[in-house]
């Protein structure tokens, strides 16, 4: 195994292949940003999103996907030729993946691509003991979805971060401040194929209890609203949703992605969320 990777690994106390299996797909995805790094793609964009705050910012729960914004509109923009450099520095590193971008039927300002690879051929790379990986069918793959928004809200506010592992990069990300007026405008309007997202609630209650204010003109600008919503008009609006929330899909969704499940089981309800929401920090 690779020194670099098995550092990184050790930062992980791996107790269940699907620990393994996150372990192992935050790597890829760490390794996928200096990939990024390499190609000057951070001269044009810059990242945000669950992954973002997991990788920069702390956040306590594992996250999927790899988003990103560009600084500017620009409706060609095209994930060729970053595909190849993501390519290029996960095999550097030992690992076997393919880039795929999305060819979707109707236009969007969010252009996707897929990273993948075979799950049992990169976990033992990582030393997983076959026995293991026994259930796992060797067809089985790590998909990572890689997205980015070509029309971006403008108004977001960047700074600087630094990657340590597995090379000493710095990565543009949108700063915390705008990473929860986004995560929240998602918790309570996102659309997810009639289900609910429980991962935005989960990040939602993160940034309440570490007491980051929202900013209230760049949530109501996402909102597409003309004037500033002020904190009783916000609340308002919140506790609506929270209302009409589908307590037990939030539950389901979020239930793999972090540690503390039983906690999450037993306590999360409407009137959890009312809780919270009355606790939250705004910029007005």
């Amino acid at each position: 195994m690779n020194n670099a990777i098995m550092q990184m690994l050790e930062r992980y106390e791996c107790r269940s292949l699907q620990e393994y299996e996150q372990a192992l797909r935050e790597i890829l995805q760490e390794i996928a940003l200096v990939g990024l790094w390499r190609g000057k793609f951070f001269e044009h964009a810059a990242f945000y999103g669950g992954t973002a705050l997991r990788i920069f910012y702390n956040l306590d729960r594992f996250s999927e996907d790899l988003d990103f914004t560009l600084l500017t509109p620009n409706p060609s923009w095209s994930w060729h030729p970053f595909g190849e450099v993501i390519k290029n520095e996960l095999s550097s590193f030992g690992f076997e993946v393919s880039f795929v971008e999305k060819e979707k039927k109707s236009q969007t300002a969010v252009k996707s691509a897929f990273l993948k690879t075979q799950t049992v051929q990169e976990l033992l790379k990582i030393g997983v003991h076959s026995n293991l990986l026994k259930g796992v069918h060797a067809d089985t793959m790590i998909r990572i979805k890689v997205e980015i928004d070509t029309n971006p809200t403008l108004g977001f506010a960047y700074e600087q971060k630094f990657l340590s592992q597995p090379v000493p990069v710095s990565i543009r990300c949108v700063n915390e401040e705008c990473l929860f007026a986004g995560k929240m405008h998602a918790a309570l309007f996102r659309a997810w194929k009639g289900r609910v997202k429980g991962r935005d609630w989960y990040d939602m209650l993160w940034f309440i209890r570490r007491k980051i204010p929202l900013n209230l003109p760049l949530f109501s600008k996402l909102g597409g609203r003309e004037e500033v919503l002020n904190r009783t008009e916000f609340l308002k609006i919140a506790k609506e949703r929270i209302d009409q929330l589908d307590v037990a899909s939030a539950i389901e969704d979020i239930i793999h992605f972090a540690r503390e499940q039983e906690a999450i089981r037993r306590t999360w309800s409407k009137e959890f969320f009312q809780h919270w929401i009355d606790n939250i920090q705004t910029t007005l």
